[in-house]
């Protein structure tokens, strides 16, 4: 049976959070997964990071074949309001 254990990865240490595992001396394999949560990236890192992929994705033309006033039409279609017969 898999368990799951919440713990911060500090280095080559692990530090538990909440009920740490019952292991004894034991080896055992396990699988880390790191959450980009807590990767910790700052403001500016993560501003240069989107302007480095929008301008990847401008050079690419990747939206080249999108007709801006149609795809606005589209965005802002009108919903039914309720309580409302249309």
């Amino acid at each position: 049976m898999l368990q799951t254990f919440r713990a911060v990865l500090k280095g080559n240490s692990i530090e538990w959070i909440d009920e740490a595992p019952q292991l004894g001396d034991q080896s055992i394999a396990v699988h880390i997964t790191v959450l980009e949560e807590n990767v910790g990236l700052d403001s500016a890192t993560r501003g240069q990071r989107m302007a480095e992929v929008l301008e990847k994705l401008a050079s690419n033309r990747a939206f080249s074949d999108v007709d801006p006033a149609v795809w606005q039409r589209e965005v802002r279609q009108d919903r039914s309001i309720p309580g409302r017969d249309d």
